[in-house]
């Protein structure tokens, strides 16, 4: 029982959650493989697209609650009390980057429903780019149903990725939706029979890298970028005002600055900010540019010249 991570020959990754005693709902085990995996994608410029999946009659039902929840609880009072950031590799964080929220992962992710989709499975299905489900599948964010609150993502990316009423009444009735519903409500891209499952996401993962690697990248990178505009800047703001409070901590101090010293310093953190900060496509235009850049964006248009399928390299 474990989080699988396939590779196969043609740059697509295979990730399946398999804990099917536990209907796919993750243990503190699970969601530090789930987080490994994603990241060992992430960091493999071999590896183009994944596809994501369960085992049996499940897809992810996020965490597992007599497990999960004493046992982060215990591992935040030793990360405190121990002043570190993780113990035998795991994190505080694993949870939230098992479900993709806070990840920059740039490459596109598909996702193969093929069963129930829950709590976290919502959380994480919100990070994916192409979605497929079999009939049997079924959708929700059951979390109100029992007093709790999904905050793995959820309630921000929903509402921005279908429309405003659909999404709050995936949010608020707290409803088990079939998939044809799903479908219906823009959640899903196509619903098919549960043995053409895996096979329609591996067609939609050719039909991706058949483009250059970086360009598909770039493109989900200002796609995503421009959705999220505002925790990009907001993250930015922060920083700068943590900055410019060091700044006016440091007048008067034992190391003082100088009155002239902090209006200097104050100056260059702004400049410095004005150049960070960036409309969405003001970030398109610098991507768009380091695209133009790459070997791949050479290749495209000689290829298409000499009739030829195109060669990618990824660089």
């Amino acid at each position: 029982m474990a989080i699988h991570y396939e590779k196969g020959d043609d740059h697509i990754v295979v990730i399946t959650i398999d804990r099917p005693e536990a209907r796919n709902a993750a243990d503190m085990e699970h969601f530090k493989a789930l987080r490994e995996a994603w990241e060992r994608f992430g960091d493999d410029d071999d590896a183009w697209v994944a596809i994501i999946t369960g085992v049996e009659g499940s897809f992810f039902a996020g965490a597992d609650l007599k497990t999960y929840v004493p046992a982060i609880t215990k591992l935040q009072k030793r990360i405190s009390e121990e002043g570190i950031s993780e113990i035998d590799g795991f994190r505080i964080d694993d949870g939230v980057k098992a479900v993709l929220r806070n990840v920059e992962l740039y490459k596109p992710v598909i996702a193969a429903v093929n069963g129930f989709c829950t709590a976290g499975g919502m959380e994480m299905l919100g990070g994916t780019d192409i979605r497929i489900a079999c009939p049997e599948a079924k959708f929700a964010v059951m979390e109100p149903k029992r007093g709790l609150f999904a905050g793995g993502g959820t309630t921000v990316r929903l509402p921005r990725q279908i429309s405003w009423p659909l999404a709050m009444e995936f949010l608020l009735c707290a409803d088990l939706i079939p998939a044809e519903r799903a479908y219906e409500m823009g959640l899903l891209n196509a619903v098919v029979p549960r043995e053409e499952l895996m096979a329609t996401a591996r067609s939609f993962a050719q039909r991706i890298i058949a483009n250059a690697p970086l360009a598909v990248q770039a493109t989900k990178q200002s796609a995503l970028q421009g959705l999220y505009h505002d925790e990009d800047e907001i993250k930015r703001l922060r920083q700068a005002v943590k900055e410019l409070k060091t700044v006016l901590d440091g007048i008067d101090s034992d190391n003082s600055l100088s009155s002239k010293e902090a209006v200097s310093t104050a100056i260059e953190i702004l400049e410095n900010l004005s150049l960070e900060l960036r409309t969405a496509f003001e970030k398109e235009s610098k991507i768009s540019s380091w695209i133009f850049q790459t070997e791949d964006a050479k290749e495209g248009p000689k290829a298409f010249a000499e009739k030829r399928p195109p060669v990618w390299k990824s660089k």
